[in-house]
């Protein structure tokens, strides 16, 4: 019932929310997408990536070109090879997945802290590439993205124009939120079906024990080489969407900090969960947003630009986000996904733990004392 209501919820938001929202929403989606392949790598398997801001470039520009003008004639005047723009959107998915492949080799023979450091290289890599290749990336200014169609359906404000569901206008954002929500429920369908199959299960062996995997005769850096590139592949997939809501690409939307941030979901949400990174997701995209557009409501603030040392609600909002991830943190250290599968406590929990009931005790329904004895005497 609770997933039919969430359903049926995300489904009915574009008829009631702003535009602000549903393109907080889509964030929301891409990042949901990208912690999921992500936490297959690092929560599932153990090993910590910081590139993924990369992948998430190659998805991006690896849709934009694949999908752009041949003839070069639109705005940025750079060309492409001019694909339909869903067959793109598949091909920049397995380009990231290949670029993944590519550099599986690394992954499957590092770990830990080496691993790290050798994905982050991929992310000052990726930068420099996205500013020096101007043919196809446009360089420091970007360039525009193709639009979404599907069978001549076009997901922005044209093709059909002025299309109106119940009364309400349906533009580029009410749509590209159906294609979002499509996008979210493959990956979190397949993310639950690979860890629930024998890929999971030796992933999560590997991550455990490798000396136990391979006496189980796993194949660690096979296993390990094929996390990777499926979590590049997720990222390729977040990285087309958020070009498909940005409209417009640029090398600063994918720096070591959107990395950065990708790790922060994980960690928040719950290493090893599904559904602890789509909270953790929606936790870091949703949360700073929310707390900056209702800062103003809270007392004791000084108004931005107001002379004095006073708390802006800008401040006050970097602040708040910071506690609720320290609290998060220190109450919850599986994350998100341990509070959703804690049990209350029951009074003779509190006691044990308290010292005051011990673990073996008599239930009220043996017999004591004198029934007890006389119950012995007539057992056989």
């Amino acid at each position: 019932m609770a997933i039919a209501t969430a359903v049926l919820l995300l489904l009915a938001l574009p008829f009631y929310v702003s535009s602000f929202w549903l393109q907080t929403g889509l964030f929301a989606m891409a990042a949901v997408i990208g912690a999921i392949g992500l936490n297959l790598l690092s929560g599932t398997t153990g090993q910590l990536s910081l590139g993924h801001a990369f992948f998430l470039a190659v998805g991006a520009y690896g849709y934009v070109w694949l999908a752009g003008d041949p003839s070069g004639t639109g705005t940025s005047h750079l060309s492409g090879l001019g694909l339909p723009p869903l067959v793109a959107l598949v091909l920049a998915v397995a380009l990231t997945g290949a670029a993944g492949g590519l550099f599986s080799p690394i992954a499957g023979r590092l770990r830990g802290m080496y691993l790290g450091i050798a994905t982050l290289a991929l992310v000052f890599l990726g930068h420099h590439v996205m500013l020096n290749a101007r043919e196809i990336t446009g360089g420091f200014n970007g360039r525009s993205v193709p639009a979404m169609e599907l069978f001549g359906f076009s997901f922005t404000d044209t093709s059909p124009a002025g299309l109106a569901v119940l009364g309400v206008p349906f533009g580029g954002l009410e749509r590209l939120w159906y294609l979002g929500l499509a996008l979210v429920a493959v990956a979190y369908l397949t993310a639950r079906n690979l860890l629930r199959g024998r890929p999971g299960r030796a992933l999560a062996a590997i991550r455990d024990s490798e000396i136990a995997a391979a006496v189980m005769g796993v194949p660690i850096a096979r296993y390990r080489s094929g996390a990777f590139i499926v979590s590049s592949m997720y990222a390729g997939t977040a990285g087309a969407l958020l070009a498909l809501v940005f409209k417009r690409v640029v090398p600063d939307h994918f720096g070591l900090l959107l990395s950065i941030d990708y790790l922060a979901m994980i960690v928040i949400g719950g290493l090893g969960s599904v559904g602890g990174a789509v909270a953790g997701a929606v936790f870091v995209s949703l949360m700073p947003q929310l707390l900056t557009k209702y800062a103003d409501h809270l007392p004791l603030l000084t108004a931005p630009g107001t002379a004095g040392s006073g708390l802006t609600p800008g401040d006050a909002a970097r602040y708040l986000y910071g506690a609720a991830i320290v609290l998060i943190l220190v109450f919850a250290p599986g994350g998100l996904a341990a509070l959703a599968h804690r049990r209350p406590r029951s009074r003779n929990d509190t006691a044990r733990r308290n010292g005051r009931l011990p673990l073996l005790h008599r239930t009220t329904s043996e017999p004591q004392g004198a029934e007890a004895l006389s119950s012995k005497e007539h057992t056989p």
